[in-house]
């Protein structure tokens, strides 16, 4: 019963939950999305909820630890019925931070330097139909943003238009479309070497749904040279240039899939020949979503995204010994205080900020992780109503600011901006 119980999930979350993905061939080559004459609806940018300290465990009535909440803009603010994925950009030139907020129909650009005054400054349509999966990462100034849409491709638009915005918010245009993809739960970017790497596409194109690799050294030119799906389909990623205690692979791009069963690690620097380094497998797997090395390259910590709901963890991180690419092992397991599922994590120096769907942001201590020590030290729950294992609340977050801004994108309740407590 309980392998039958686990079968209906996993067909069910395919429908409703992350994992996504369609067979959509592959569209064209690369154009511009330019809007309708008669532009349509994208929101105001009203803020929600203003500055809020954290006080006696609640910051405008959502519960917290450690973290005040700056301000909210809700979906409404930008004309959205669903967020999902979130990034940031930092103008080089001006110091201006901008919020990158990925939504059901397109993409929305907020500058939240002043965090008082926060503006919205415009929507980039879906390039073809709206989804519930949207994913955006950064390479020098340029968003490259995918979907699980039909025949999305890869947006590119230049960040550096922001900086000039003459009546925001405005309805903006792509400054290049990538179609040598169409559909793809996730783009993964190594700004080391100038490479985006689409994964999650149709599981009948050429590389069975794996990992496309894309030359962006010129953003505007997006070029595609290979890929590798091997290990079958891949739902996210992260790609490294290792610079990790195995010394075989110093210098070596080094790709860590999270491929729905497995773990792959394979080395990539040879587009034309990427090679298997390994895979591996855990106990308890559900879904095997999504991962982020510490720093210094020798720790890997993995969610599973179905491991709640299939086994009963409370919120479960696995956390992987990569001293060796060639024979990894489980190093130690964190369960968390609630039921939550856990989303996308990742690493900023000692801590680790996990997006943990009902239980909003968790941020956990990672600094004594080599003795398997790990604990919670704060979070902002942007999903009052429970800490169930659902899939609701907060998609992810961006914790990479030298401000100490945090993004967070709440499916529910759109683009939350918070802060370490004084």
């Amino acid at each position: 019963m309980r392998k039958l119980g686990l079968l209906v999930l996993l067909f069910s979350f395919l429908f409703l939950g992350c994992s996504s993905d369609n067979d959509s061939p592959p569209n064209g080559d690369n154009d511009n999305n330019t809007p309708p004459d008669n532009e349509p609806n994208i929101g105001n940018g009203a803020v929600t909820n203003g500055l809020s300290p954290c006080e006696n465990g609640s910051a405008a009535g959502f519960p917290c630890q450690g973290y005040d909440l700056l301000f909210q803009m809700d979906l409404q603010a930008f004309a959205g019925n669903a967020g999902n994925d979130i990034w940031g950009w930092t103008d080089a030139s001006t110091n201006r931070e901008y919020a990158i907020i990925g939504l059901d129909n397109g993409t929305a650009f907020v500058d939240i330097t002043d965090q008082a005054n926060p503006v919205y400054l415009g929507k980039l349509l879906t390039a073809t139909v709206p989804s519930g999966w949207r994913d955006v990462k950064v390479y020098s100034d340029y968003a490259l943003i995918v979907s699980e849409a039909d025949n999305h491709g890869m947006q590119i638009f230049d960040l550096k238009r922001l900086r000039n915005v003459a009546d925001p918010p405005e309805v903006f245009s792509s400054d290049a479309r990538y179609t040598g993809i169409g559909n793809a739960h996730n783009i993964v970017i190594n700004e080391n070497e100038g490479f985006a790497y689409p994964v999650g596409t149709a599981r009948s194109d050429a590389f069975g749904g794996g990992v496309h690799f894309v030359n962006i050294q010129n953003p505007l030119n997006p070029n595609g040279v290979g890929g590798y799906g091997a290990n079958g389909y891949t739902h996210d990623a992260q790609v490294v240039t290792y610079n990790g205690p195995d010394a075989d692979y110093t210098g070596r791009e080094i790709f860590i899939g999270a491929n729905e069963d497995q773990i792959a690690i394979v080395d990539i620097t040879d587009k034309s020949n990427p090679t298997e380094i390994t895979t591996l497998t855990y106990s308890n797997i559900g879904y095997t979503h999504q991962g982020w090395f510490t720093e210094d390259h020798r720790y890997f910590i993995l969610g599973d995204e179905l491991d709640e709901t299939g086994f009963g963890f409370n919120s479960r991180t696995l956390i992987f010994d990569f001293s060796d690419l060639d024979n990894p092992t489980l190093h130690t397991t964190y369960l968390g205080p609630t039921a939550a599922i856990d989303h996308n994590g990742y690493v900023v120096g000692d801590e680790f900020f996990l997006a943990n769907y009902t239980a909003g942001m968790r941020v956990l201590d990672i600094s004594d992780i080599e003795n398997e020590n790990i604990a919670e030290t704060a979070f902002f729950d942007s999903y009052p109503s429970n800490n169930t294992a659902g899939f609701n609340g907060v998609w992810s977050v961006y914790p990479f600011f030298e401000s100490g801004k945090i993004l967070i994108n709440d499916i529910n309740s759109g683009l939350f901006v918070v802060q370490k407590s004084n």
